[in-house]
C-alpha cells in the first residue's frame, strides 16, 4: 500500500488574465491575499488529522501566479504544512512563478531556505510579440533574469512551461523558442499544445487569430520530441521532458494514480477513494465554506479505465502483469489492438508491456478509447457467458 501523499495549494491571483487561460484565477484581487492565506491555512489545519498516517512527499503551489503572494506569505503557508503534516525530508516542493515576479534572487533564496526546492516558470514563448499577443505580462529578458536569479539563490531544479500552436506562430518561431529555452540549461521543460477553451478571450476571436492547424501543431510537437531528446531532455509523459532524475514527482502522482489533496477554490483531490473539487469561488472560500463543485466515488472499473488512460500518457506505458493482477482482467483484448497500432508505428513493446510512440501520442485519445472499449466489451461478454452458464470463462 502506498502511504505517500501529494499536496496541491491553489493560489488564484494573477496580475493579468492570459487570453487562453481557463484556470480559476483572478486579476486585480491583490487586496484579498492576506485573507486568502488565512483561509488556506485554516483549511490545511482542518484536513491535517485525516492525513496523519501518510507522508507528504510532494507539495505544489500552483495557480494563478503563486509568486505574486510574495516570499513571506509563501513561506508562512509552507511552515503550516511542515507543522501539521509529516513532510518527507526529501520532499519535492514546487512553486509556480511568472518571470516578472521571480527576478529577485534574495526573495528566491528566502524561499529556498524555507524549503522550496523547485520552481516552475510560465514562459510560454521566447518571442516578445507572441507573448503580447496572448496577454502575457513578462518579456523574455525577464525569463533570463529569473533563471539567473534562481541559480544565484542556489535553486537546482528549474522547469519552464512552453506552448506551441500560438496565434500566428510558425514552425520556425517554435523551433527558435525551444532552442533558446534549452540554451538556458534548466532541468525540466513542459511543452503544451494550445487548447482554445470556451469562455476565454482567445476563444472569442479564434476565427481571426491565425491559429496553426492540427497538422502544424503535430509537426511542432514531433520536432520538439526529437530536438529535446538530442539535447538531453528525455520525454516521460506526453507533454513533459526532463534531464535524468528531474521528472516532476508531483505531476507523476496524477499519472500514476497516487493520492493527492488539493486546497483552495477550484482545487481537485483524489483521496480516500473519492475524487472531488472545491467550488471556484474566492469569497465563499475565504468565508470558510468548503463547498464541493463535484464529488465522485470511483469504482474498481473506473480505476481500471483510468489506469489505461493515464499509463499510456507516459513513456513507461502500460504494465501487462500489473493490469491483470490489479484489475482481474485479461490483457489480450488490448494486446490485439496494440499489435495493430504497432504495425502503424503508433505503439511499441516494452519490457513490461506497451507504450505509445511520439506519433501515437498525437492520436492518444483515439487509441485509448479503443482500448477501453475493447476491455469493456470483453467484460460484457464474460458476464453474458456467465449468466448463460458457460463456466469455461473461469479457466
Amino acid at each position: 500500500m502506498n502511504n505517500t501523499l501529494g499536496l496541491y495549494l491553489h493560489i488564484p491571483f494573477c496580475k493579468q488574465k492570459c487570453a487562453y487561460c481557463d484556470f480559476y484565477s483572478l486579476a486585480g484581487s491583490e487586496t484579498h491575499m492576506d485573507a486568502y492565506c488565512a483561509a488556506l491555512t485554516r483549511h490545511l489545519e482542518e484536513v491535517a488529522p485525516r492525513c496523519s498516517g501518510m507522508t507528504v512527499d510532494t507539495v505544489y503551489f500552483g495557480g494563478g501566479t503563486p509568486s505574486y503572494l510574495g516570499a513571506a506569505r509563501l513561506t508562512s503557508l509552507l511552515k503550516t504544512v511542515k507543522k501539521r503534516y509529516r513532510l518527507a525530508p526529501d520532499a519535492e516542493i514546487t512553486v509556480e512563478c511568472n518571470p516578472d515576479s521571480a527576478g529577485d534572487w534574495k526573495a528566491l533564496r528566502q524561499l529556498r531556505r524555507a524549503g522550496f526546492n523547485r520552481i516552475s516558470l510560465g514562459v510560454q514563448s521566447t518571442d516578445d510579440a507572441l507573448l503580447r499577443e496572448i496577454g502575457r505580462v513578462h518579456t523574455f529578458e525577464q525569463v533570463t533574469d529569473a533563471v539567473a536569479a534562481a541559480r544565484m539563490a542556489k535553486i537546482q531544479n528549474i522547469s519552464l512551461d512552453l506552448i506551441y500552436g500560438l496565434p500566428h506562430q510558425t514552425l520556425e518561431q517554435w523551433q527558435d523558442t525551444l532552442r533558446t529555452a534549452a540554451a538556458l540549461e534548466v532541468e525540466h521543460l513542459s511543452c503544451y499544445g494550445l487548447k482554445v477553451e470556451e469562455g476565454t478571450p482567445l476563444y472569442d476571436r479564434r476565427d481571426t487569430a491565425a491559429l496553426p492547424d492540427d497538422d502544424m501543431q503535430a509537426e511542432m510537437y514531433l520536432w520538439a520530441v526529437d530536438y529535446l531528446e538530442q539535447h538531453g531532455y528525455h520525454q516521460y509523459e506526453i507533454s513533459n521532458f526532463a534531464r535524468d532524475g528531474f521528472e516532476s514527482r508531483h505531476n507523476l502522482k496524477y499519472w500514476q494514480m497516487l493520492p493527492y489533496a488539493g486546497f483552495g477554490p477550484g482545487a481537485h483531490s483524489d483521496f480516500g477513494d473519492v475524487r472531488f473539487a472545491y467550488t471556484r469561488d474566492l469569497h465563499s472560500y475565504m468565508a470558510g465554506n468548503l463547498e464541493l463543485s463535484e464529488q465522485e466515488e470511483l469504482t474498481p472499473r473506473d480505476r481500471m479505465q483510468e489506469y489505461i488512460m493515464l499509463s499510456l500518457r507516459t513513456t513507461a506505458g502500460i504494465d501487462r502483469r500489473y493490469f491483470e493482477q490489479q484489475y482481474r482482467q485479461r490483457f489480450d483484448p488490448m494486446e490485439k489492438l496494440l499489435v495493430q497500432y504497432e504495425a502503424h508505428d503508433l505503439a511499441a513493446r516494452t519490457e513490461r508491456g506497451w507504450r505509445l510512440t511520439a506519433e501515437g501520442f498525437l492520436v492518444s485519445n483515439t487509441v485509448i478509447v479503443s482500448l477501453q472499449e475493447a476491455i469493456g466489451q470483453a467484460m460484457q461478454e464474460r458476464l453474458r457467458r456467465a449468466h448463460a452458464g458457460d463456466f469455461r470463462i473461469l479457466e
